[in-house]
């Protein structure tokens, strides 16, 4: 059986392809559109798939869509009734959109596919539509190395749910409890993002990297007047507070009285304030979500934990859960967003709707380490590289890593691209830019002049599976880099009475470890395990460095700079790093050095992107 997965329209969109329960393609429309968060019909990422599975669209048997349009605008219609008179400004302008579009999606699905593929594939009988929420749940459990587990969802919002607990066991998920909008305890995270002078849907993961600067000193604020905490983690928030329900902010003038302070300006200087605010905010998160897992191992006795929904980003809030011991084992999807629905959406037609059986792939899971997106093979990147006007050299493997591990020991940035395109929101060792984690200057540079982003965000340590617990306060796999860890004991350094006392921003240049350019300031890091059988060839680099180095780490961050989508292909990785302060790219085996580039292809990436 043949189905094909989507998720369009919102934001995030992808194409996943599943053949016989096998995941052989994902990706996201931003990696090919080449625009950050494409929420257009993924109509390139759907060629891509199809290509990887050599097939024509006629060749499929469905096409799955990750929600379904007419629930979400029944709870728009049913808000929008609820708060009238207030929000009319918002319903007109939501209205010609919604009828115009959105709520006749079985058409416009099928007028795309129509018009890109010249197909007559038959929406009316082939097009099915699954829950939002049930599409994040079977993107966690059905790859999960889990014959049973409890799935917890936490998101913005479905169609209703915003948050959700299933019960999967071998090829059945049942949803069996749902919180419903407009308590969110996404929309908390993201009310906050907005009131921090950050983009709502993109920005959130810079809170979570901003809050080690600051103290929680509002949480009690928020806890005795935007949301009511249950002791088994289910909430409600004071609708007093927000305007996402009429407005069109996310936030009041209320919510700036409680804490004294207006909405930051996106250009505006981050001060101690907002610190504690991305503290206090990031810690009512955590402390929901551990209540949510702990109420739901007590009720259920079920020994593993599938997690997924944006929520699940959270990589801080994930690695409590683990820390704790709450579960024997937890997984995480590694598109936990909107663009994995399109992944569940598939797998849940697999599975639910036609009874399909399922076999368990603990070898270490169903989704391949998330590299399922294009590659390219040394001829045709030779090729790309050539027509874009690249000067490389190209090596066999032993001397084109001696030849990296080099450059990383000189402190010099190297784009890294090899093999699949990750799937998700993450770089895997397939699409980074790689550092010396012992530099005390990396962290900076990196930021500033590769990535061209703000100070503070934090970069992550890819490391092998096999030194994980020396390195790091976790004996367990962390593919995903979804998993926050303290550095070990025995790696940390001994911070001054002066250097102790420093607040905000004045920590991130004072080195807290070995590996200082990926320890963050609270010595937690975002970990990811490198594990040979997935990434071999990311392996071996890392093997060569520690050969050479004694240091089992690297620094990972994704390939691109603030506002642009990862790379794809060589030319988008040829690109950045024209664009770019990175000295040394890696395509396949072909090896380039920023001095030896033609100054003429020299571009201006700083202002190239709309920022994030």
């Amino acid at each position: 059986m043949k189905i094909l997965g989507l998720s369009a329209f919102y934001h995030d969109s992808a194409a996943a392809l599943l053949v016989d329960g096998k995941l052989i393609a994902a990706a996201q429309e931003e990696r090919f559109s080449r625009k950050k968060h494409d929420a257009e019909f993924p109509t390139q990422a759907l060629k891509y798939c199809l290509e990887e599975g050599g097939l024509a669209l006629d060749d499929l048997d469905y096409i799955a869509f990750y929600d379904k349009p007419f629930l979400k605008f029944e709870r728009l219609l049913e808000t929008y009734v609820a708060f009238a008179p207030r929000g009319f400004n918002s319903f007109r302008m939501a209205m010609p959109v919604w009828l115009g579009e959105k709520l006749f999606q079985r058409h416009l699905i099928g007028s795309q596919v129509k018009d890109q593929f010249a197909s007559g594939f038959d929406t009316k009988e082939k097009l099915l539509f699954s829950e939002h929420h049930l599409s994040h749940a079977a993107s966690a459990f059905y790859p999960s190395p889990f014959e049973e587990a409890v799935v917890l969802t936490m998101d913005g919002v479905g169609e209703w749910a915003t948050t959700s607990v299933a019960r999967g066991s071998g090829n059945m998920l049942e949803v069996i409890k749902e919180i419903h909008f407009p308590h969110s305890i996404g929309l908390l995270y993201s009310a906050f993002t907005y009131y921090l002078g950050f983009k709502v849907n993109s920005g959130e993961y810079k809170v979570m990297g901003l809050a080690p600067y600051g103290e929680p000193k509002y949480v009690q604020s928020i806890l005795n007047n935007i949301i009511d905490v249950k002791p088994d983690g289910s909430f409600r928030l004071n609708q007093d507070y927000f305007n996402y329900c009429t407005g069109l902010t996310m936030t009041n003038d209320r919510f700036a009285a409680l804490f004294g302070e207006a909405v930051r300006e996106p250009d505006e200087q981050l001060t101690q304030f907002h610190m504690d605010i991305a503290a206090s905010v990031q810690a009512v998160t955590e402390e929901i979500v551990l209540r949510l897992a702990r109420s739901l191992r007590a009720e259920t006795g079920i020994p593993n934990l599938c997690l997924a929904g944006g929520v699940a980003l959270n990589c801080v809030a994930n690695g409590k859960i683990v820390k704790e011991g709450i579960y024997d084992n937890v997984w995480i999807q590694p598109a936990s967003g909107d663009a994995g629905g399109a992944v569940g959406a598939a797998l849940a037609t697999h599975y639910m709707n036609f009874g399909n059986s399922r076999t368990v792939q603990n070898q270490p899971d169903g989704m391949s380490g998330a590299y399922l997106g294009p590659e390219f093979d040394q001829p045709d990147i030779i090729r790309r590289l050539t027509e874009a006007g690249a000067h490389f050299e190209v090596l066999e493997d032993d001397d084109l890593y001696d030849s990296i591990v080099a450059a990383l020991a000189e402190g010099k940035a190297v784009g890294w691209m090899q093999g699949r395109m990750e799937f998700g929101p993450r770089a895997l060792g397939a699409r980074s830019i790689l550092g010396d984690p012992r530099s005390e200057t990396m962290q900076k540079t990196l930021n500033l002049r590769v990535k061209h982003r703000e100070s503070f965000r934090p970069f992550a340590p890819s490391i092998l599976r096999e030194h994980v617990s020396d390195w790091f306060d976790i004996d367990a796999d962390s593919p995903y880099m979804l998993i926050v860890a303290d550095v070990a004991d025995g790696k940390r350094r001994t911070m001054t009475d002066e250097e102790a006392a420093l607040f905000g921003i004045e920590k991130l240049n004072v080195p807290r470890s070995e590996i200082p350019a990926v320890t963050h300031v609270d010595y937690s890091a975002r970990v990811q395990t490198v594990d040979k059988r997935t990434n071999p060839r990311y392996h071996a680099l890392i093997s060569r460095f520690k050969e050479a180095t004694g240091c089992p780490v690297l620094v990972n961050t994704s390939f691109n700079v603030r506002g642009e989508p990862i790379v794809c292909t060589p030319e988008d990785a040829f690109r950045c790093f024209m664009g770019t302060d990175i000295e040394v790219l890696v395509v396949g085996n072909c090896l380039l050095h920023k001095n030896d580039q033609n100054s003429a292809l020299k571009l201006d990436y700083k202002n190239a992107f709309e920022l994030d």
